[in-house]
């Protein structure tokens, strides 16, 4: 009867197997298959050895389940490490070496034991929230700022490992590790900025603070962790003071606004009004050139009149007057002439004689003889009328 017959172990009375019998079943087998058939003993007519010494059988098969045994424990020290892991080798607990990626084998248990550590896996750890931002933990999250104000930052750390020995050793939760060493990096960080840089402009800047921070932290603990990223999933005021926060944000926008139009105003203003002051100076400028100019004009024409009147006095003196008086009278439309011996007054309407003269000259095709008569007429005695008031500004000298 086989190992393997369901009947195995049954007799007609439903009672146990007998052992002895099943060794000797057993030794029978093996002993046939190491060659012992044929051999010095045999088997009686009860199936019971008929030679050799007592229990060599039981020996020889006690050594074969020994290998067997041997064998076995000794295939249970061969494992595999894949490309993104390694392989911890502790014998009784101490450690040993980490072992490479590939085929590897080990002492059995209990001598030596193997940890395999993934190192390509990014771990996450959350702080300020469990699975999902709307589930607070608020011990986490609250933090103070510098200008003494409460922000609410929830934020999550991706890590892997670069050592799996002191991750191993060094570390007995290392999630909770990580999360306290991030509290403790971004508390650190928000403690020393203000509220409104950590809010808005400057939440790039106290994630990538806290992260080299945190790094800080785990390197000095030997934790065998790599910090991949700090990502900031919210940061706001506290909801019980969420509306006040709201209204001081509009009166910031407000004053930002107001900012905004009066630089506005000013960059219109300034530069019109810096035009019109370097337009005036420029101005101004020439004027005083100009003055400068006729200045010294006059005085270098003065020179030379004094040179010449120093060399006949009366001629520059009656040269001078002349000048003057054409200059003055050339400007005149009408003269008034008052006789010295008589008590009539002279009226010349110069202005209406040279228009006179001029309608004369456009009409001399028509009137050809009495035109230059008038002409003549007019000029002579507008020459006696300039005579007649030198020779009385003369006399008066």
């Amino acid at each position: 009867m086989g190992l393997n017959d369901p009947q195995w172990g049954k007799k007609d009375n439903g009672g146990p197997p007998d052992l002895e019998e099943l060794m000797r079943k057993i030794n029978a087998k093996v002993a046939a298959m190491m060659g012992g058939r044929g051999g010095k003993g045999g088997n009686d007519d009860q199936g019971r050895p008929s030679g050799g010494a007592p229990g060599q059988g039981f020996g020889v098969s006690i050594g074969l389940v020994a290998a067997i045994a041997g064998l076995i424990w000794l295939g249970s020290g061969f494992y595999i490490v894949d490309e993104s892991q390694r392989g911890v080798v502790l014998r009784f607990g101490k450690f040993v070496e980490a072992t490479q990626p590939g085929p590897r084998w080990h002492l059995p248990f209990p001598v030596e034991s193997v940890e395999v550590v993934n190192l390509s896996q990014v771990r996450t750890v959350e702080v300020g929230y469990r699975d999902n931002v709307k589930n607070k933990m608020l011990k986490e999250s609250l933090m103070l700022t510098d200008d003494e104000n409460i922000v609410d930052i929830q934020f999550a750390v991706q890590y892997f490992l670069k050592d799996p020995a002191d991750y191993l050793f060094n570390n007995r939760m290392p999630d909770e590790n990580v999360r306290q060493a991030a509290e403790t990096a971004i508390r650190e960080v928000v403690g020393k900025s203000k509220m409104d840089f950590v809010l808005y402009e400057g939440r790039e800047q106290v994630a990538a603070t806290a992260t080299k921070l945190m790094q800080d932290i785990l390197d000095r603990y030997k934790s065998g962790i790599v910090i991949s990223k700090l990502t900031m999933q919210n940061a706001q005021p506290p909801e019980q003071v969420q509306a006040a926060f709201d209204d001081a944000v509009k009166a910031g926008q407000d004053r930002e606004r107001q900012k905004n139009e009066g630089q506005a105003y000013a960059n219109d203003v300034v530069p019109r009004a810096r035009g019109t002051a370097a337009r005036l100076i420029q101005e101004a400028e020439g004027y005083k050139a100009s003055v400068i100019a006729n200045a010294e004009g006059d005085a270098s024409r003065f020179r030379q009149i004094l040179v010449e009147y120093e060399k006949a006095p009366g001629v520059t003196r009656e040269r001078m007057y002349l000048d003057m008086m054409q200059q003055v009278m050339g400007n005149v439309s009408k003269v008034m002439v008052d006789q010295k011996n008589g008590s009539s007054l002279l009226y010349l309407p110069l202005d209406k004689l040279i228009e006179s003269t001029r309608t004369a000259g456009a009409a001399g095709d028509i009137v050809a003889a009495p035109a230059p008569t008038t002409q003549s007429s007019d000029n002579v005695a507008s020459q006696r009328a300039r005579d007649s008031l030198l020779s009385r500004d003369r006399e008066a000298r």
